[in-house]
């Protein structure tokens, strides 16, 4: 087994249950964690074998893209399009910040993680 990590996938959405979070919107950092099978690729060093992080990557990116009211249902997006469409991945672990949050204090960002393993 081995592990590829995204870290600090930056983009600007339109997340929060506040209307005018959908209208100005945020800055973003995603970091993401997947479990799979490297010995193939550690000897094939062909993409095939692997599960592409470009892929990944895009995933993310296409996600934070959708707005949701909490940060959660994002995450959770996620780690569905990432085990329908890459089935060698059997854990996920995703990390979603909202960078300086609408709080009313002087935060630097608010987390949420969710870890998941394939059925």
């Amino acid at each position: 087994m081995g592990i590829i990590k995204l870290k600090n996938i930056r983009t600007f959405s339109y997340h929060g249950c506040l209307v005018e979070e959908g209208k100005i919107g945020s800055d973003y950092s995603v970091d993401l964690e997947i479990k799979t099978d490297l010995r193939k690729s550690s000897f094939s060093d062909e993409l095939a074998d692997t599960v592409d992080y470009v892929h990944l990557n895009k995933i993310v990116v296409e996600e934070m893209d959708i707005r949701s009211k909490l940060l959660e249902h994002v995450a959770q997006r996620i780690i569905a399009r990432i085990f329908k469409e890459t089935p060698s991945v059997s854990r996920i672990i995703v990390a979603v910040s909202k960078l300086n949050p609408p709080i009313g204090g002087d935060v630097e960002a608010v987390t949420i993680q969710i870890e998941e393993y394939r059925n």
